[in-house]
């Protein structure tokens, strides 16, 4: 197991001071050499540098850049620094391992003082130094060590390697995230048999998903129109109302505050919460109708989608009447589902905010991507979850990397946990504001086995990860339940209420990946 492995070799990683005290300051009598990279991927071009440092002197060093300051791709790297600061100390030819805070190792190189300093010969091509390097020769002489250049007859890019296929280390991921904050698998079963009981009040805009399904006829010859045959049409409760059903169907008890048109639509969702034993809470608003959205569908492919739906504001009298119902609640928690279909805006969210009773732990999910709407709206959040387009959307940045963007949405927001949806790519759980520290966040990948339908992931997300969070106070529980419930989801047609049965089988699932994996490696 990855835990063992950990055992064996984490003694091996230090911190800068630990490391400059272990080894003292030059004179030394074992001559000590470092080098330092990303080590995202080990390939044989890093294992040919690592040797021949290693012949150069008696302590070999990796020092590896930390997670935030990496650049190299959007989602780079996808190995996480506490799994590749492992992947190196497991070498037996690496004697220590350095995470490096900062941008570039100078300051280390300062407080180390190592007698050599390793760099791969591509960085002497060109008719002068590069800049980096020259700053890292100058830290060097300043106290008399010495920089040294591999040889360059072999040069492999973990780039390029990475570019042509991402690492398939998902299990590792897990379990090393999961030994770092000494979780088990039956830890994670028993954080779901504690949602039974806890109150929750969801407040947010509802919507009707509708599929329309029909066959494709023909088109016009003269006008590009297509023509279809009508078939059926599927209704789903969606929006904050399944979010609601998602905390329902995991075993907490259930208040949901809405606003509904006086329509067919309000009865359908009426019928939906009270089938559900949800409290719904539905304020009726005769000028509005309730949001409906209908894809039609032909041959599994969605050609239009018709939204009937009115995006103004709720009225003075609405607000008062949510501010009270959730004020007089008595509830563990208040979830704010943002559709901005209405209910939430500038001058509403710091009226609803305001009415949150005191010791109420408090959630705010904002799907907003292609509407005008910003998730740092809600502030001193326990926990936020916007995907990564509405991170983007809310800071105004298209090019930093995810782990720079969830940082800055952190601080933004001044929440106390963020938890950034990647689609595909998983999950990355911003901790604190520490985001020099090893634990500040943390990647899982997605654990989807087979995608039958993505739509409504991460209502799922939100759910669990809001009852795990409030039930254990555990960020990693929080992260790993939440991603396991959105995984069920994507492997469902529609989007229905996932059950702790659910994701209890997943949970076995993965379990069982991981002990199949450990026998075939031997661990």
């Amino acid at each position: 197991m990855l835990s063992t492995l950990a055992a064996s070799f984490s003694h091996k990683i230090k911190t800068a001071d630990e490391l400059a005290a272990l080894i003292g300051a030059p004179p030394r009598a074992k001559k000590v050499i470092m080098c330092h990279g990303v080590f995202d991927v080990v390939h044989p071009g890093h294992l040919r540098h690592l040797l021949y440092a290693k012949s150069k002197a008696d302590i070999l060093v990796a020092s590896i850049t930390a997670d935030r300051h990496i650049a190299k791709g959007m989602h780079r790297p996808h190995v996480p620094q506490d799994l590749r600061a492992l992947n190196l100390a497991a070498f037996e030819l690496v004697d220590y391992v350095v995470v490096d805070h900062d941008a570039t190792p100078i300051a280390n190189i300062r407080k180390i003082q190592p007698d050599f300093f390793a760099k791969g010969y591509e960085y002497t091509a060109g008719a002068a130094m590069p800049p980096k390097t020259q700053e890292e020769i100058d830290a060097l002489k300043s106290y008399g060590g010495e920089i040294i250049f591999t040889p360059g007859d072999i040069v492999y890019s973990s780039s390029r390697l990475i570019d042509l296929a991402p690492p398939e280390i998902k299990l590792e991921k897990l379990l090393t995230y999961m030994d770092g904050h000494g979780l088990t698998f039956d830890a994670l079963r028993g954080a779901l048999d504690s949602f039974s009981g806890m109150s929750v009040h969801v407040v947010g805009d509802t919507i009707v998903d509708s599929y329309t399904h029909a066959a494709m006829i023909g088109g016009q010859t003269k006008t590009p129109t297509m023509s279809v045959l009508y078939e059926r049409r599927d209704d789903y409760i969606g929006g904050a109302a399944i979010v609601a059903e998602h905390l329902r169907a995991a075993g907490a008890r259930v208040t949901f505050s809405t606003v509904l048109g006086d329509d067919a639509f309000k009865q359908f969702v009426l019928d939906g919460m009270a089938k559900s034993d949800i409290d719904c809470n539905a304020i009726i608003d005769p000028t509005r109708p309730t949001t409906n959205k209908n894809a039609i569908v032909t041959g599994g492919y969605r050609l239009l989608k018709i939204d009937t739906l009115d995006n103004r504001s709720i009225s003075d009298e609405i607000v008062v009447k949510l501010q009270q119902a959730i004020a007089n609640g008595k509830h563990d928690t208040v979830v704010f589902s943002d559709f901005r279909h209405g209910l939430f805006n500038r001058r509403t969210i710091p009226q609803l905010i305001s009415a949150i009773p005191a010791g109420v732990f408090k959630v705010a999910d904002s799907q907003v991507a292609s509407r005008w709407g910003n998730i740092t709206d809600f502030q001193d959040f326990d926990l936020i979850t916007p995907n990564e387009r509405e991170a983007r959307f809310a800071l105004g940045d298209q090019d930093s990397g995810v782990r720079p963007l969830a940082s800055a949405l952190y601080d933004a927001a001044r929440c106390k946990t963020l938890i950034l949806k990647l689609g595909e790519r998983g999950v990355l759980t911003c901790h604190n504001n520490n985001h020099e520290s090893l634990d500040s966040y943390t990647v899982v990948d997605s654990f989807v086995d087979r995608v039958v339908d993505a739509v409504g992931a991460g209502d799922a997300l939100l759910a669990y990860a809001t009852l795990a969070k409030r039930a254990t106070g555990s960020d990693a529980i929080a992260t790993i339940l939440g991603s396991l419930a959105a995984a069920c989801e994507c492997e469902v047609d529609g989007n229905i209420p996932i059950t702790p049965q659910a994701v209890l089988a997943k949970i076995d699932n993965v379990e069982r990946q991981v002990a199949y994996a450990g026998q075939g490696s031997g661990t």
